[in-house]
């Protein structure tokens, strides 16, 4: 043994009664490595085995992401087809938007960004390579989320009438980019069905309509401004628009947040289920909006979905639905980790199997909870401690925090390597090299590790180059950049 590393060892050994010992500690012949070891857990106590135990179906092999980048890609084939297109899960929705920002785009322009219980209001100028934004942050009560229709686009339209005067504006005739969050069936680039609701909204009377006429029949409804919708998009091909006006390179859009969805470049002559007449059939390229959430809904992927992931679905909103998306995404991310712990307290593998009432509460253990902890330096549980305490839970000892931390590393872990997949998934069906992915969602932004461990394990499921870009407010310059570059195509 060196003496360094037998030095410390003996300081360790002597802050624990020789009862508390294991025989090894006594044992100068131990190997370094088993000793290191034992320095190491005493200084920071790793998951115990029954907690791994309990736990490793979280726990994706390179293999089965494989089998997940191939199931997806079928997918993504079966709904670019015109033939399969109606009856594909992951719709593969043709946005009709064929031309990237080029840095000319000049003017002012609205951006209106709808995607989850706020919604925001955005006066966008730009000046070839400047650019200035005015924005208001608007709540919409959940009332308003399950009422109907028209009290939402009412509401929405009374947000923007008010911006627009706050600026003095209302006498300008401004085009409008619409950033609207959930699945559409679009037919042109101002024209987009509701195909579904996601992340807790279920207004009735608006599936299966067009959302751009709502929003122009509710704005028309007041009479006090004037707006022009040049384009109705999703937050990801915002957020690929936002990323390719300061980057060229960017191909791929991806949301990790309250949803989870992506959106890339296909070659025009791949889109079968676009409609004749209304693209350019000439340009190479369109976006392509996949609506990955919906993956797994035809039963591709029960090969990874746990006990937990039924226990969300089952008690969503929306159940058999957007079943990718329930295992990613932040809006069901605490609650995956909320679950994985009622088990383990359960089964007495966690807090002597005391159970903090708060905790058995559906949606009390937050998504920012996750990132939170997962932000403490090794062995320190600062934040672990305070959330606990939140819950009701004092005087915790290390080694339950490191075990609450572990499942929220695992919950993490498996949303960023499956994020991972289906981003190598479009790397290998693009076929390029040196594609940016432009990146925008609450998890991605602010979970410690997550940027990290897609880097990584993108690189291990594929070959191309690539970069990961973190998006400036994409649903917002992006919804702008759309209706900057279609009104100049006007």
């Amino acid at each position: 043994m060196k003496t360094k590393n037998k030095s410390l060892f003996s300081k360790l050994c002597k802050c624990y009664s020789k009862k508390d010992i294991p025989r090894r500690c006594e044992n100068t012949d131990t190997d370094n490595e088993n000793e290191a070891d034992f320095v190491e857990n005493l200084v920071h106590p790793n998951p115990t085995t029954e907690i791994r135990d309990a736990c490793k179906d979280l726990v994706l092999s390179d293999d089965q992401l494989q089998l997940v980048m191939q199931r997806l890609t079928d997918e993504i084939n079966r709904g670019l087809s015109r033939e399969t297109h109606d009856d594909a899960i992951v719709k593969c929705f043709t946005t009709y938007v064929q031309d990237l920002p080029n840095g000319t785009e000049k003017g002012n322009f609205l951006a209106l960004d709808l995607g989850g219980t706020n919604f925001r209001v955005l006066l966008i100028t730009l000046d070839r390579q400047n650019f200035d934004m005015k924005s208001k942050i608007y709540a919409i009560p959940q009332s308003l989320m399950l009422g109907t229709g028209t009290q939402l686009f009412d509401h929405i339209a009374q947000c923007l009438a008010l911006f627009v005067k706050d600026l003095n504006m209302q006498h300008e005739v401004l085009p409008l980019g619409f950033t609207f969050s959930f699945p559409l069936s679009q037919h042109g680039l101002t024209k987009g069905n509701l195909v579904r609701w996601t992340k807790g909204f279920n207004c009735s009377g608006v599936i299966g309509e067009d959302v751009v006429a709502l929003l122009e029949d509710a704005i028309n409804r007041r009479n006090d401004v004037k707006i022009d919708v040049c384009g109705i998009l999703n937050d990801t091909t915002g957020t690929l628009m936002s990323c390719a006006w300061k980057n060229r390179n960017c191909r791929i859009g991806l949301i990790v947040g309250t949803g989870s969805n992506a959106c890339y470049v296909e070659k025009t002559k791949n889109v079968q289920c676009a409609i004749p007449g209304n693209y350019a059939e000439h340009k190479p390229y369109m976006l392509i909006n996949t609506e990955w959430g919906a993956f797994g809904e035809n039963d591709t992927l029960d090969f990874i979905i746990t006990e937990f992931d039924r226990a969300i679905d089952e008690n969503s909103i929306n159940p058999s639905k957007q079943l990718f998306e329930k295992m990613i995404s932040g809006m069901y991310m605490g609650e995956l980790a909320r679950l994985v712990l009622e088990k383990l307290v359960n089964a007495g593998l966690l807090f002597g199997g005391k159970f903090p009432s708060d905790l058995r509460k559906r949606g009390k253990f937050f998504t920012k909870y996750v990132s939170e902890i997962e932000n403490d330096p090794k062995g320190r549980y600062t934040n672990c401690r305070e959330i606990l305490a939140e819950l009701g839970l004092r005087n915790v000892s290390d080694q339950d925090c490191e075990n609450v931390r572990y499942v929220c590393s695992l919950v993490s872990r498996r949303a960023a390597h499956l994020s991972s997949a289906g981003i190598a998934a479009l790397l290998n069906k693009m076929g390029e090299d040196n594609v940016t992915v432009g990146i925008d969602g609450s998890v991605y932004r602010f979970h410690p590790h997550f940027h990290d461990l897609m880097t990584a394990k993108i690189s291990e499921l594929q070959s191309y180059k690539f970069d990961l870009m973190l998006s400036e407010d994409g649903s917002g310059r992006g919804a702008a950049l759309v209706a900057a570059v279609a009104s100049q195509k006007r």
